[in-house]
């Protein structure tokens, strides 16, 4: 997806199971970041990060949704041990990842592989995205949103 696109209606399932769609935040600016995996350090300092600033993020308008691969009963955990405050999709179909262009090969030590490439979407409240970070900042993830 680029600068322009109008973001897919389904967005996937929540990790309670309940469909997300991009209709539910209608009126409303919307964050949605991709990122590899709960509970590795650089997730979750983005993830804590954007907890942290979730008061200053909503009362500037956002409403966060947050996607990886993993399982809900995962997200479920990653939620509870850090008290994340918004929605976590798992999109373990790769649907959305693939939709958003950010499910891509990824090289470490010399090995490539397929996984997520950290990437923050941000709509405005008709679902267009206005703004994507390619470089987050995963200690201070919320600032970086905030500065737009």
């Amino acid at each position: 997806m680029n600068i322009g696109d109008k973001i897919p209606e389904v967005l996937g399932f929540d990790a309670s199971g309940r469909e997300v769609k991009a209709s539910d935040f209608a009126g409303k600016k919307l964050v949605i970041y991709f990122y590899p995996k709960d509970n590795t350090p650089g997730c979750t300092a983005e993830a804590c990060s954007i907890s942290a600033g979730y008061g200053a993020l909503r009362k500037a308008g956002y409403e966060i949704v947050g996607v990886s691969k993993d399982s809900a009963a995962s997200h479920q955990k990653f939620a509870a041990k850090h008290e994340l405050p918004f929605i976590l999709i798992a999109d373990t179909d790769l649907k959305l990842n693939e939709a958003f262009g950010v499910w891509r090969e990824k090289k470490m030590c010399g090995r490539a592989y397929m996984g997520t490439v950290r990437t923050t979407f941000v709509t405005d409240e008709e679902g267009v995205i206005t703004h994507i970070i390619t470089k987050v900042n995963t200690k201070d993830a919320a600032n970086q949103i905030l500065a737009l």
